[in-house]
């Protein structure tokens, strides 16, 4: 029988980019103390990320050394891991959409979960919980436009619905506009304005 530490990295190893896994996993292949032993020595030498309290990750390893997995990937697998829903940051959302060319400095996403906080090397990534509205579509462009007029707000979102209209797919503009019951007032009402305009 494999050792514990050679089965946790090998698990580890065989997870796509950012993928995660925790010391829960593998308690019944040891006590919890020669568990958190085994996370806790590779951690040390680098060959384990720990992101979170009780959450790691494996380094991505290529010619050049190795680095972090990509922020994204690791909140997705991690969403997976929960069963929850993570989606981009209303101001990503407006960057990729267009609205804005401001870039966002920090890595924010939102969530159906809790809010935690990642650590990834020298960076942190926030992840928040949203409400359910702001959720409501999900990774569409639909939802993206959701959360980037969410952000946007009231003063400007007229102006954002005439472009998102010009821009979106039909079927996605048709997501949004369908969507206006569940949406804020404020913005059902800028949405049905721009619907209504023909």
């Amino acid at each position: 029988m494999k050792s514990l530490p050679k089965t946790i990295l090998k698990h580890a190893l065989s997870l796509p980019e950012g993928g995660v896994l925790s010391p829960k996993e593998f308690l019944h292949l040891g006590s919890r103390s020669a568990v958190d032993q085994a996370f806790c020595r590779f951690a040390k030498e680098g060959k384990l990320l720990r992101i979170a309290r009780g959450m790691y990750t494996a380094p991505v390893t290529s010619r050049f050394g190795s680095r972090a997995p990509a922020p994204e990937k690791i909140v997705h697998a991690l969403a997976e891991h929960h069963g929850e829903v993570v989606v981009s940051h209303g101001a990503s959302a407006a960057n990729s959409l267009g609205l804005t060319r401001q870039v966002p400095i920090r890595e924010v996403y939102l969530t159906s979960g809790r809010t935690q906080r990642l650590q990834l090397d020298h960076s942190e990534i926030l992840v928040r919980h949203a409400p359910r509205w702001m959720l409501a579509l999900g990774a569409r462009q639909a939802g993206a436009a959701v959360r980037a007029l969410a952000w946007i707000g009231p003063s400007l979102v007229q102006q954002s619905l005439v472009s998102l209209r010009q821009s979106l797919p039909a079927a996605e503009w048709q997501a949004l506009a369908s969507a206006r019951a569940m949406l804020p007032g404020w913005m059902a009402q800028a949405i049905g304005k721009e619907a209504a305009r023909g």
